[in-house]
């Protein structure tokens, strides 16, 4: 294999030099500032009286709302791929509370202007929909009116923004630099080292179950360690959110989460009744795992461990193309685009201390780019992450010639793209084993993330709406959310395991998220809608790219129902989609069995 050499580092200086001391970005913010002062000003002083005599002016604030968020959007990204690759950079912090503070401003100026939205006449405001400039924008902005009918008074409201920045997004900052104070002591040759979070976990993937136990013990002592401090910050998320929806009237907790994923709680409930309900293969699979590892059942800390002695590992290099090759047999425009971001720098992978865990993909909106994080250590697995937020990047490239207005998807249809280039690259990687003992190796990750995706994904579920439920009464406590997560792991997977990671909830990002409710739920709609896409996709070949994208163009300007009737032809609320989905992941899990009976 000829291997290029691709940067194991994201180049940030592109949109603003000097990192964190940047001059460049701190005019930036200066200039953001103005553009805020206008906005507000414009906002303020536009009436909604003879609306229909003057659209132009409606037009100009449109304009304006594009170029207020896509001017953030830059500042956020920036800022969080900042406080990413070093979590001791405080210089990156300050910055983060100063574009809270901008991002605080905007939705106050959005209130004022979703109340105006809501003074207008339903017949004048029909007709408005209809004027130039303003038609292509239909569905965002009934959307937007609908949401701000549901909503407090406009003064209320800016009150709750203004009050958000310290006494919600604070606490989410407060995980943030809580999180980056744990390590995870780790003995290696001899030498004791403090790894980070991202690089701790990691080791859970290691082939000797001695160090993933040892890793594990330590991993959860440092959780306990501070997890006072971890359950006060989850309740009082959970307490400023609960007081909000209270004073809105909104009595389900779920109310926001499902608006903001554009669907149905049919569909929600549809989608987890077939996976309860086809459970069994995979506790078989838990059962056939712990027999290939020699325990009589597997533990928390077995669930990502390798089986069989192949331990592929991959270079940065042969991980990239691996993927860009294998992204090729499904179209060129993907496999072009892959190759541009590893060839510019788009993703920051090195395996290094101070790096917070996980990975993500942000996109630059003025500057139509996009940046990867993870920490890249060869695995299989490693290669997927990768894949994945790459198909995350691609999304936001098939919109690019959209209206911005009419790029903002939800979560549950962005983790679609994600998954479904994911999937490429691990059906290239089970078809392109050398023998059957890597094919083995390969079709056990690819069982693993279906594992992952609709067990533990379920048991977050299950825990974090009854947190909430529990919430409503008062502060939950440390020793109550170690069993309720112990109670959702359990149910989620079968009874499969022998040892279950009570502090998970302290552990996952995702549950301090302030940006997006319910970080759940929307990764296993994503895997199983992509799985349809992906059936059409093998069945068409080549040419279903093109219908691909046209889909990906549409999931900022539709309800996922709508989006699944429109181009898969498929009804969400009924059984049978979700079935086939789940039946593909059977399927994997039959073929793993059959081949280590």
């Amino acid at each position: 294999m000829t291997t290029s050499t691709y940067s194991l580092t994201w180049d940030l200086d592109v949109f603003f030099q000097g990192g964190s001391n940047s001059t460049e970005f701190q005019t930036f913010l200066g200039e953001l500032k103005e553009t805020l002062k206008s906005f507000d000003q414009q906002v303020s002083t536009w009436s909604v009286e003879n609306i229909l005599d003057d659209t132009s002016s409606f037009v100009s604030i449109l304009e304006s709302l594009q170029n207020s968020t896509q001017k953030l959007g830059q500042a956020g990204a920036f800022v969080s791929c900042l406080q990413a690759q070093n979590t001791e950079d405080a210089k990156a912090n300050e910055l983060r509370g100063a574009v809270a503070t901008l991002r605080a401003q905007l939705n106050t100026i959005l209130t004022n202007f979703d109340d105006k939205l809501t003074n207008i006449k339903d017949e004048d405001w029909n007709n408005l929909l209809k004027a130039d400039g303003i038609n292509e924008l239909e569905f965002v902005l009934n959307e937007r009116r609908q949401k701000a009918k549901e909503k407090l008074s406009k003064d209320q409201e800016a009150l709750l923004n203004a009050l958000s920045v310290d006494g919600y997004h604070g606490w989410g900052e407060m995980y943030d630099s809580l999180v980056s104070k744990v390590k995870i002591p780790f003995e290696e040759n001899g030498e004791i080292k403090k790894l980070s979070v991202g690089q701790a976990h990691n080791k859970f993937s290691d082939p000797d179950r001695e160090t993933r136990k040892d890793v594990f013990r330590k991993w959860e002592e440092a959780w306990d360690d501070k997890a006072d401090l971890f359950a006060a910050t989850l309740n009082h998320l959970a307490g400023f959110r609960l007081t909000i929806y209270e004073q809105r009237g909104w009595d389900k907790v779920l109310k926001e989460p499902l608006s903001y994923n554009r669907m149905k709680k049919e569909t929600l409930d549809m989608m987890w009744q077939v996976i309860s309900d086809y459970k069994q293969p995979f506790v078989e699979y838990l059962n056939r795992k712990a027999e290939m590892l020699g325990v009589e059942k597997l533990s928390w800390y077995d669930l990502d461990a390798p089986v069989g002695d192949v331990n592929s590992l991959f270079s940065f290099d042969e991980g990239a193309e691996f993927i860009i090759n294998h992204f090729g047999e499904f179209g060129e425009n993907l496999a072009n685009f892959t190759k541009k971001a590893f060839e510019d720098s788009w993703i920051e992978a090195e395996d290094r201390a101070g790096k917070r865990p996980g990975g993500f993909c942000t996109g630059f909106p003025l500057s139509s780019q996009s940046r990867i994080f993870m920490t890249y250590s060869g695995t299989p697995s490693n290669v997927s992450t990768l894949a994945h937020e790459l198909g995350h990047a691609f999304h936001s490239y098939a919109l690019r010639d959209v209206h911005p207005l009419k790029r903002g998807y939800a979560m549950n249809v962005a983790e679609t793209a994600s998954t479904f280039a994911e999937m490429i690259v691990a059906d290239a990687s089970v078809k392109n084993a050398k023998d059957d003992k890597e094919r083995l190796t390969l079709l056990e990750d690819k069982v693993q993330r279906s594992v992952a995706l609709l067990m533990n994904i379920h048991a977050r579920f299950l825990f974090e709406t009854r947190f909430y439920e529990e919430r409503k009464n008062g502060l939950v406590s440390k020793n109550r959310l170690n069993e309720l997560m112990m109670e959702a792991q359990k149910e989620a997977y079968g009874n499969g395991l022998e040892e279950y990671h009570p502090l998970f909830w302290a552990s996952k990002l995702h549950f301090f998220i302030t940006g997006v409710p319910f970080y759940n739920f929307p990764y296993t709609f994503g895997y199983l809608f992509s799985l349809g896409i992906y059936a059409q996709a093998l069945k068409e070949g080549k040419g279903y790219e093109e219908k691909y994208m046209a889909l990906l163009r549409d999931t900022g300007s539709m309800n996922v129902e709508e989006l699944a009737l429109k181009h898969l032809n498929v009804d969400l609320t009924q059984r049978d989609f979700w079935e086939a989905g789940v039946k593909l992941c059977v399927k994997d899990v039959e073929e793993f069995l059959e081949m280590t009976k």
